[in-house]
């Protein structure tokens, strides 16, 4: 695929491919650079031969993208998807949180519905055979380079309050084969007269992967795990660490104290400096962390 055919489907890449093997993630402001700059440094350090590209919008500034590019990134600028003005009005920020809102916890004021579906333009990425997206608040702590090789769609159950939760999917990490078609036929399933996709990205793949594959739970381990069912939390198995509703970042942090923990944790991949040896972190309940 050419630079310029890339720019024709909406998204242009700055430079090409080095492997036929990706970790995605989205950026789409100033946050979530900082949450992809940390995501990138903790996959570099896994010793992984895949590329990492990371899809921007137009919210993120030039000088947010540069720490990602010194981290290796191949970065790919992205519009928004292009969908009907009735689509959009019924998937803005206020009308979705108004029709479904977040009760077990608080999105941030950035949080964009519309930004979300920029993801599956991961589909166009057709000079990659494998994908693994990644949201840009999570951080990979081993090695998962093993999953490319797991069938599309793959997906971790959404599971941070109980055992109910195992028959959603969380779309924050899922493997995926790009392919224009089936890129094709998302837009034209996507934007239905009338179709409302309640959670975006996550209820639309749902919907379109209705038989998808199980990723094990420790691939997209939620951050509220830690407190609401510490019994399923083990370092040593944590493929990738995800940080739903508040982000680590935030200043005015609701649950900071319960999840002061994986807070430092971030940071510390954030920063590049004094990062632990994941296995040897103590788990929810442990007497190291009283």
């Amino acid at each position: 695929m050419t630079q310029s055919g890339l720019v024709s489907e909406g998204i242009a890449a700055s430079g090409p491919a080095g492997s036929r093997d990706a970790f995605v993630t989205l950026v789409t402001n100033a946050d979530y650079a900082m949450g992809a700059t940390a995501l990138a440094r903790s996959i570099s350090l896994t010793g992984t031969g895949a590329d990492i590209v990371v899809l921007h919008t137009g919210g993120v500034e030039a000088d947010r993208l540069t720490p990602l590019a010194d981290l290796g990134c191949r970065l790919v600028a992205t519009d928004l998807l292009p969908l009907s003005d009735a689509f959009n009005e019924r998937h803005g920020r206020r009308n979705v949180h108004h029709a479904a809102p977040f009760t077990k916890g608080r999105k941030p004021d950035f949080h964009s519905p519309l930004d979300n579906l920029c993801k599956l333009r991961l589909w166009q990425l057709a000079e990659y055979d494998r994908c693994i997206f990644i949201d840009a608040d999570a951080l990979v702590l081993k090695n998962i380079d093993r999953y490319f090789a797991y069938p599309e769609f793959s997906a971790a159950p959404n599971v941070y309050e109980s055992l109910a939760d195992f028959h959603r999917l969380n779309s924050g990490v899922f493997v995926a084969r790009p392919s224009r078609r089936t890129f094709e036929a998302m837009l034209t399933r996507l934007d239905t007269p009338d179709a409302f996709w309640a959670r975006t990205d996550q209820t639309f793949l749902q919907n379109f992967f209705p038989d998808w594959h199980g990723l094990p739970v420790t691939m997209n381990m939620l951050q509220y795990v830690w407190f609401n069912m510490p019994a399923l939390w083990d370092w040593a198995s944590i493929g990738v660490l995800h940080y739903q509703y508040e982000k680590p970042w935030e200043k005015d942090h609701p649950k900071k104290e319960r999840l002061q923990p994986l807070i430092d944790l971030w940071h510390a991949f954030f920063n590049g400096q004094n990062i632990p040896k994941i296995a040897d972190l103590p788990n929810p309940g442990s007497p190291n962390l009283d």
